[in-house]
């Protein structure tokens, strides 16, 4: 009878154990973070980790400078903690939005303490594309996650601190492979002008087209004026962009002889599928495509 009994408390010991050790008495509230677009997404997952619950606007392939906001997208914004945006008038849409949600989130701008490139008629938004630059995102981004959630302090500081690492390693990698072409060939058109930080942190230069944005097509005048470009700068390569109509490029080779040289990635990423669902698989392909192009 004693060992039946003994059996059965030990049972129940068991059991109770189990409940105490296989669950947490309080299970951790996410913290819920919506990101502008997807490079930003990125880096708030990766920066965030469990401890995140990420929503992004502008998904992969998603041309921000013309995305149209919808009503869901205010619901996302009033149930959020933080909104993590670009800046630099990146994101023209979203004041409007953030308004319209009625929600209290905390609006928190990635490329404080960056100095921004300006353009002949606007400022140039495209930050990210210089890695030194995608440090000082990923520096603000922890720093906004830790003030709001300040019981996963040193988990962001952690997160960020191996990803900052990455990053240093990622920007050596540019400058290698930037040595290994020819100065005179450090010469490239791409769509739009989305890559002017790349330019001035690694020494190649990006031509965009003139008359030629994201927002509208190019008249034969324009077209017409891009090609003698091209010819008069001796540019070698063309490159293409995942957000924007190939054909454009594609024709101007075909009117100058100038190299395809691929699809860069300059917006956006793309999905788990593609060539560049992170922003470090984006700045590889990135710089992989323009050595290959350009080395003779």
């Amino acid at each position: 009878m004693r060992m039946r009994v003994l059996r059965r408390n030990c049972a129940w010991a068991l059991v109770f154990c189990a409940l105490i050790w296989g669950k947490p008495l309080h299970a951790q509230t996410k913290v819920d973070v919506v990101a502008s677009f997807s490079i930003m997404g990125d880096f708030v997952t990766i920066v965030g980790g469990d401890r995140v619950r990420v929503t992004t606007l502008v998904g992969p392939n998603g041309d921000a400078h013309v995305y149209t906001p919808t009503p869901q997208d205010a619901k996302k914004i009033s149930d959020a903690r933080l909104v993590i945006v670009n800046g630099f008038g990146f994101e023209g849409w979203l004041p409007r939005l953030v308004k319209s949600s009625g929600g209290k989130a905390v609006i928190v701008t990635a490329t404080n303490g960056i100095a921004q490139r300006a353009l002949e008629n606007h400022a140039d938004p495209h930050a990210w594309q210089s890695v030194v630059n995608a440090k000082v995102y990923v520096a603000n981004i922890r720093d906004a996650l830790a003030a709001a959630d300040s019981a996963g302090a040193e988990t962001y500081k952690a997160n960020a601190a191996s990803y900052l690492a990455k990053l240093d390693a990622l920007d050596a990698e540019v400058r290698t492979a930037i040595a290994g072409i020819p100065a005179a060939h450090r010469k490239v058109i791409s769509t739009h002008d989305a890559f002017g930080y790349f330019a001035a942190a690694y020494g190649i230069e990006f031509i965009a087209p003139q008359g030629v944005s994201t927002e509208s097509e190019p008249s034969a005048r324009d077209l017409a004026r891009i090609i003698g470009q091209i010819k008069a700068a001796k540019i070698p390569a063309v490159f293409l962009e995942n957000i924007s109509d190939p054909r454009l490029m594609r024709r101007i080779a075909a009117e100058t002889g100038a190299k395809i040289g691929g699809t860069l990635y300059s917006d956006s990423l793309t999905p788990e599928n593609g060539a560049a669902p992170t922003y470090i698989d984006m700045v590889r392909h990135n710089i992989k495509a323009l050595a290959d192009a350009l080395t003779p």
